[in-house]
């Protein structure tokens, strides 16, 4: 079966990501067609990216590089959720992703992103860093704004058209995600 980690990016106290996170992870674990796991970033502590040797290298020395590894590893592709700090995603992702490099290999990224003006900053940028670790990012994106999908721009309400547009982004990280297992085998063999 097709894995699908949700990765929650933000380990901000008080954050929004959580409620936004555990939406996508209910809708998803609805489906049949994939296996979807939340992982949060709170339960990999990654320091500054402290290994001596380019991730390229998949050398990985220290403890939290390993596990952190392993589990990117077990997924044949990806959402994640974003918050948008200053027109970008947040440092606590942009580090886990910077952990690694084979492991985000010939594998499919969906976005949800959360913000001003829906997180859309934040998910260009993560498009760029995606092309560099050769993730497959898919067209469909939900874009939750502040204003409209969040009551007093705390507590999580998302409108009904997200739905639809979540499901959207759900089929095609499966889909590409089933498409690109032959390259992904290829690499392993």
């Amino acid at each position: 079966m097709t894995k699908i980690g949700i990765i929650l990016g933000s380990t901000r106290p008080g954050r929004n990501g959580e409620a936004v996170a555990k939406w996508v992870h209910k809708i998803a674990s609805e489906r049949t067609d994939a296996e979807f796991e939340l992982v949060d970033l709170l339960d990999y502590p990654l320091p500054h990216l402290d290994e001596v040797l380019p991730p390229t290298m998949g050398q990985y020395s220290q403890p939290h590089t390993l596990r952190w590894a392993a589990k990117i590893a077990s997924f044949d592709g990806f959402v994640f959720v974003t918050p948008e700090y200053n027109h970008s995603t947040s440092g606590a992702l942009k580090n886990a992703i910077d952990f690694l490099y084979a492991e985000w290999n010939n594998k499919a990224v969906g976005f949800v992103s959360y913000g001003s003006v829906g997180g859309a900053r934040a998910v260009e940028h993560l498009r760029l860093i995606a092309a560099e670790l050769q993730l497959a990012d898919v067209r469909s994106q939900v874009a939750l704004s502040l204003f409209t999908d969040f009551e007093n721009f705390r507590d999580f309400a998302p409108g009904e058209h997200q739905l639809p547009v979540l499901q959207a982004t759900l089929d095609q990280v499966v889909a590409w995600s089933n498409a690109l297992a032959p390259l992904r085998a290829g690499a392993a063999a």
